[in-house]
């Protein structure tokens, strides 16, 4: 199985999620700073553009992190990433949703709306004149699972979930790129010393 790779989280997320299940993957690197993935090569791979994507033995491709966790997952069940139950795996991807929605969404609007602007000016949506907002709205997100899951070991509770992954992965992008877990976050700064502390060595 063939990895389309790149610099940043989204593509970490994959390397991550291969690592806890075992599997190994095949890694073609794609330059995005020099534009590789926009020029027709690798849009017959992925016509979005985007990184990153992988390639089965069959020759098909399948793109988009979630699609791509959730094939492993159905292909490695154990240990499960998103997991056993038709509960469990609710109630990860209830909470997948929400770091997408509130921390993933804007901390990447926000990035590419200033210091990432020149980059991705010409190839995505971009939008300067809100890209504080969206940084304090990313910054609120972070907060609010501080809120609701300062009780929790993982942010799912007792279970390291593909959610956790996710957000170790932006967590330490926006880190980055100026965007950190707000100070008062005491619970999360001590979960992500945890997950990178799992993860170290792993991508």
């Amino acid at each position: 199985m063939k990895l389309y790779n790149s610099i940043g989280p989204n593509p970490r997320l994959i390397r991550l999620f291969a690592a806890e299940k075992g599997v190994r993957l095949s890694l073609v690197e794609v330059d995005i700073i020099a534009g590789e993935n926009r020029q027709p090569a690798y849009l017959a791979v992925n016509p979005t553009g985007t990184t990153p994507a992988i390639e089965l033995d069959d020759g098909s491709q399948i793109a988009e992190t979630t699609a791509i966790c959730e094939y492993l997952e159905e292909l490695i069940p154990s240990p499960a990433l998103i997991g056993t139950s038709e509960k469990e795996r609710a109630h990860t991807r209830m909470w997948w949703r929400r770091a997408d929605q509130m921390i993933v969404q804007p901390l990447t609007a926000g990035f590419r709306g200033a210091e990432g602007f020149e980059l991705f000016k010409n190839r995505v949506p971009c939008y300067p004149d809100a890209a504080e907002g969206f940084k304090r709205a990313a910054g609120e997100g972070w907060r609010w699972f501080e809120a609701h899951s300062k009780h929790n070991e993982f942010i799912c509770g007792s279970r390291c979930t593909v959610v956790d992954l996710l957000l170790l992965c932006f967590a330490d992008f926006g880190e980055q790129v100026g965007q950190p877990i707000p100070e008062d976050c005491p619970h999360l700064h001590a979960w992500l010393a945890r997950m990178r502390k799992r993860c170290i060595g792993t991508d």
